[in-house]
């Protein structure tokens, strides 16, 4: 936890010059931009680290979806095999899924114009 400066209350004396009160208010005013400085560091540590939490979760679930296609490509290749046997099957499987993958790459390429 970051430390507050210590700020303290202005002290007024008759004899204090222009020149003191002015390196008063220039001190004053660095340990006012410190403490903001550190107020800035926790908040976006805070942030950094919720950040850190869900890319966790979102690269497990990249994870998963992708075990999940792999399982789906997998069962069509079993599903195809008495069809037209097993090499067929895979290929068939292996042209869709590249064909598939190409619309999705073009849909992206337009995007980005």
């Amino acid at each position: 936890m970051p430390t507050t400066p210590d700020l303290q209350a202005p002290r007024l004396h008759a004899d204090e010059g222009v020149g003191e009160l002015v390196h008063r208010a220039v001190a004053d005013a660095r340990a006012l931009a410190g403490a903001e400085v550190e107020l800035y560091k926790a908040k976006f540590g805070d942030k950094l680290t919720a950040w850190k939490s869900a890319a966790v979760f979102f690269v497990a679930a990249v994870v998963l979806v992708l075990a999940a296609v792999i399982a789906l490509l997998v069962g069509l290749i079993f599903t195809l095999a008495p069809l037209v046997g097993p090499g067929g099957a895979t290929a068939i499987v292996i042209v869709a899924t590249l064909l598939i993958a190409a619309v999705l790459a073009f849909v992206g390429k337009g995007k980005l114009k």
